[in-house]
């Protein structure tokens, strides 16, 4: 069994994947073990949208490439010059091919929605990695407006997209980046 030391250690952000679908029940599994994670009062807000058909999945990426090109030409939002250029290469897909997408979404009313969207995605990331199965959250990927495809994924306009994260089996898992010691601002203790 691995430790929980070991986990931490294994995650990794993952954007190649083998050509493996990822069977419904273990997602199942996965997202039953992230309403585990703590949430602001218990409220539990996370709602969990599942795509494991790729044309879908490259529709979505199409969808939030062409919106968020649009509000970069309209000066809504910034993009690094090297975004631009992928986002406008019509064969990359933003969620790199994978065979499922997971989106964690949640009421627009939900002041702790990042916080508590965050949590669930770090329990679903550590839970697909105790499996052997790589994630990533791609940002990138949150841009959907479009009522139809909104509607697909059972997301009404109360709900806000916070979380995109896609699922698979892992090629390769990468070595894990250089990390840096944690910067402790102050530590306080009893005074003597």
């Amino acid at each position: 069994m691995t430790t929980f030391s070991e986990l931490l250690q294994k995650r990794r952000a993952i954007r190649d994947f083998e050509d493996k679908e990822v069977p419904l029940k273990v997602v199942e599994e996965i997202l039953q073990e992230s309403t585990l994670a703590p949430s602001a009062s218990n409220n539990q807000p996370c709602r969990f949208a599942v795509v494991q058909c790729r044309k879908a999945i490259s529709n979505l990426s199409n969808e939030s490439k062409a919106n968020l090109l649009r509000d970069h030409k309209d000066g809504k939002i910034s993009l690094k010059t090297e975004y631009v250029s992928l986002l406008q290469d019509e064969n990359f897909n933003v969620f790199y091919n994978a065979p499922c997408l997971i989106y964690i979404a949640g009421a627009k009313s939900v002041g702790s929605l990042d916080v508590d969207v965050a949590l669930a995605a770090g329990y679903i990331m550590f839970s697909a990695a105790a499996r052997g199965m790589g994630t990533c959250w791609v940002a990138l990927g949150a841009n959907i407006r479009d009522p139809r495809l909104r509607a697909e994924l059972g997301l009404d306009d109360n709900y806000r997209i916070v979380a995109p994260i896609i699922l698979g089996y892992p090629r390769t898992i990468p070595a894990p980046p250089e990390r840096h010691a944690p910067e402790i601002l102050r530590v306080i203790t009893e005074a003597r």
